[in-house]
């Protein structure tokens, strides 16, 4: 493996990791995004390795990786660990290579990624809260049963078959500008930006990071690898508490700059891309899409890795809520009225005038012992946005009412 490395981030391995790959990738063509331009007043396009085989750009790492091993390496068995992405590309990878495949996932994975990981052929172990120790019982196994260890990130074989994106992106757009990637441990920032300067130095690269996991800028500005005391983001694909040490240097000479984004932005640029591109991408590749604001861009021409599609479905559905109350699309108005015949037909009136529409409605007779003073009625209402809502609002108030915003539940 040591000898391995030294040819690996090459141009030639790469070029070498580029026909090895297509021999298991889905074509992930350029998709031009007129919704996403408008906003950031350029010219944008997606690269939607949401839609790749195992729903990540994972198998790309895993497949040349594997394919690099001895014989001897393949025969012991390969181990990894992982929360999802990596774990289901490297089961793929190991499937089509006759290999066996070990797999320790932290016992928090979501049931979905397991049972696709163990449909793949890979044997999984559930260990641990988090990765870290996930990876550290992999390597533990490692060292007792003599397999051979993937690392998802830290590893430059890995991250050379990652960086075949950029030769996509490059074959597809020749005169890219700039390249948005997802950075967790920077596996895909380390293939997709080496990659990007030796065929196109001009080409920027930005890594994205969620603010809650922010590893990388971090390290960078101590001017080497550090670990965050602990991480929190909803995009639990880029949730590493340390950048890969032997891939620092990489990013270090590669990337032109590291942004962050809040979640909160995720979750609206979630509700975004499936309203205007109907696809579901994961939180950690919406990564991308959500820094747009955060950089002047205009004027250029722009690619955004999006790096998976795998949410299960009780996170996309939280997810969509929050997107819509974000937006003002749903919110939750109180009013008190008096108890009597007639009050909800003409509160009911006043929304319909203004093209509300009602959710639900909660009724608390006991907001005051005085119940013919005052009653509380709630009511969710879904509206077009921001403006819509104040205008729903506004009438109330002309009507007398006093409405009062409490946080919307559905």
């Amino acid at each position: 493996m040591a000898g391995e490395s030294k040819k690996a981030l090459t141009l030639e391995a790469f070029e070498e990791a580029y026909e090895t790959v297509r021999k298991v990738t889905l074509p992930t063509k350029l998709i031009n995004s007129d919704y996403f331009g408008e906003q950031a007043g350029t010219k944008v396009w997606l690269k939607p390795e949401n839609l790749q085989r195992t729903g990540a750009y994972k198998i790309r790492g895993a497949y040349y990786r594997i394919s690099k091993m001895t014989e001897a390496e393949r025969a012991r068995g390969i181990i990894t660990a992982s929360a999802g992405n990596h774990a289901q590309g490297v089961a793929y990878a190991a499937r089509e290579n006759g290999v066996k495949a070990i797999v320790v996932m932290p016992t928090t994975t979501p049931l979905i990624k397991v049972n696709r990981t163990k449909a793949l052929g890979a044997e999984v172990i559930l260990f641990g809260d988090v990765y870290d120790e996930a990876c550290s019982k992999a390597l533990e196994l490692t060292e007792e049963k003599g397999y051979t260890f993937i690392h998802p990130f830290d590893d430059p074989e890995v991250a050379t078959g990652q960086g075949t994106i950029a030769m996509e992106i490059v074959k597809d757009l020749p005169l890219v500008d700039i390249i948005l990637v997802p950075v967790g441990g920077g596996g895909l920032a380390t293939g997709v930006s080496t990659l990007a300067k030796l065929l196109k130095p001009g080409t920027q690269v930005i890594g994205v990071e969620p603010e809650g996991a922010a590893c990388l800028t971090a390290s960078l500005k101590a001017g080497k690898v550090v670990t965050l005391p602990s991480v929190n983001t909803i995009a639990d694909g880029t949730a590493v508490k340390t950048p890969g040490t032997k891939i620092f240097p990489y990013l270090q000479k590669n990337l032109d700059s590291v942004v962050t984004v809040p979640d909160n932005e995720l979750v609206t640029a979630f509700l975004d891309m499936v309203e205007n591109h109907k696809m579901i991408v994961e939180n950690s590749g919406l990564l991308t899409v959500a820094a747009l604001k955060h950089i002047d861009c205009r004027g250029k021409r722009v690619v955004c890795v999006l790096s998976g599609g795998n949410m299960d479905v009780i996170t996309m559905s939280s997810v969509v809520q929050q997107g819509l109350i974000l937006r003002d699309r749903i919110f939750t108005v109180s009013v008190l009225l008096p108890d009597k015949p007639g009050e909800l037909c003409r509160i009911s009136g006043i929304i319909a005038a203004e093209n509300g529409n009602v959710i639900k409605l909660e009724h608390n007779q006991f907001v005051t012992i005085n119940r013919s003073a005052a009653v509380e009625l709630r009511i969710t209402l879904e509206a077009y946005g921001t403006e819509h809502k104040h205008r729903i609002l506004e009438a109330l108030e002309k009507n007398g009412y006093r409405p009062k915003l409490v946080q919307a539940m559905l």
